[in-house]
């Protein structure tokens, strides 16, 4: 009976060894595939951003989800509700070619995930050049964005963004 206590007391570290590490290695993976997903979709969000300055508003459209919608804020009242990928790319298309630059800064985002869904906020300054009555003028907008995220064949897409233009400055730049 004293060679069979021995035994199992010699064992027993080696058995939650085992475990903890098994434990460790599942939730490491869990950590490093909530990490990638972060990273992921704030790439999706930088790259919303870059297409917008390259004016690619077709480019664009495949950032989101077949039937996805966009509702644009201007503080409270909404301006516009936007159904469809077709629907955002004539949009933001007709849009984004009124203006001669578009400049975005990405600031902060915060994200949560569950599975394959997600929602999140980010900042973002969208600066605007165009001519208006032959001045050049420059608008500069703080925005932020209410994401809800759907993954797709393994891909980070946006299924709903509602944009809040919180503020506006313009002014008239030099000649």
């Amino acid at each position: 009976m004293l060679n069979k206590n021995v035994l199992l007391m010699a064992f027993l570290p080696l058995a939650f060894s085992l475990h903890a590490q098994t434990t460790t290695n599942a939730d490491l993976g869990k950590r490093i595939r909530l990490i990638e997903d972060k990273l992921a979709l704030k790439e999706l969000i930088d790259t919303f951003s870059i297409l917008a300055d390259q004016k690619e508003a077709q480019a664009q459209t495949l950032l989101f989800t077949e039937n996805a919608t966009v509702e644009t804020y201007r503080g409270d009242s909404l301006g516009t509700k936007l159904v469809g990928r077709k629907q955002i790319g004539e949009v933001f298309g007709a849009f984004l070619g009124r203006f001669e630059t578009v400049y975005h800064i990405n600031g902060q985002q915060t994200v949560t995930i569950d599975g394959d869904k997600a929602s999140g906020t980010s900042y973002c300054l969208v600066i605007l050049i165009g001519v208006d009555n032959g001045k050049r003028i420059k608008t500069t907008f703080g925005v932020y964005y209410h994401d809800e995220y759907a993954r797709e064949n393994n891909r980070w897409l946006i299924a709903k963004r509602k944009s809040t233009f919180a503020w506006q400055d313009q002014k008239t730049l030099g000649q």
